[in-house]
């Protein structure tokens, strides 16, 4: 009689020892997935804030009759494609996030070609709301920029954390897949070549 406790004992030890591990690592891959989907909002909450400030930035600009109305449609068209590419932080694969820094690429690209064109409009450049809108468009990029850095270092956690031994074994089990990353853009190792002549 004994000795059936001491096997019942025994095997209800390793019962709760083996629930204990599956609950605790299966609660550690949900609260990381979720600081995945809360940084991931915050990343998507700073390019909104540059989509936002866009349209001022647009109309200060077309006060000016002789601007450039390609550049003005560029940017415009570039907001667009841009707040229409949506991820779903459930879906942070790495095709998905590509896609989404495609098009907020394109429209970095048009906010560039504008600054640039601005150049050769001293009144402008002068305009105290048009400057106002520069500071805080330069202020936003850095803002995703630390955003997105944020961002890659909750996802190399859960990466590690789901391909170690044996929390990937737990990982396949319940589905969890690894993230993306945001990765610079083709080139962007490549010095730009500056000439001053």
């Amino acid at each position: 009689m004994k000795k059936k406790w001491i096997v019942l004992i025994a095997v209800a030890v390793v019962l709760l020892i083996i629930y204990s591990s599956f609950k605790g690592t299966y609660n550690g891959l949900v609260q990381q997935e979720e600081n995945i989907s809360g940084s991931w909002a915050q990343v998507e909450n700073q390019y909104q804030r540059r989509a936002d400030l866009i349209p001022n930035l647009v109309n200060t600009v077309k006060g000016y009759a002789d601007f450039e109305q390609e550049t003005l449609t560029g940017v415009i068209e570039a907001r667009s494609k841009a707040t229409s590419v949506n991820v779903d932080a459930n879906n942070l694969s790495p095709d998905a996030i590509g896609r989404f820094e495609q098009a907020q690429q394109g429209l970095s690209s048009a906010l560039s070609r504008l600054l640039v064109t601005v150049e050769r409009y001293p009144d402008l450049k002068a305009n105290q709301q048009f400057q106002q809108l520069q500071v805080q468009l330069e202020g936003t990029e850095n803002r995703i920029s630390v955003e997105r850095r944020n961002f890659n270092q909750v996802v190399q956690s859960y990466n590690t954390f789901i391909r170690t031994f044996p929390k990937n074994i737990y990982a396949n089990v319940f589905g969890f897949e690894r993230k993306g990353y945001f990765e610079a853009n083709e080139g962007a190792e490549v010095v730009p070549d500056v000439n001053f002549e």
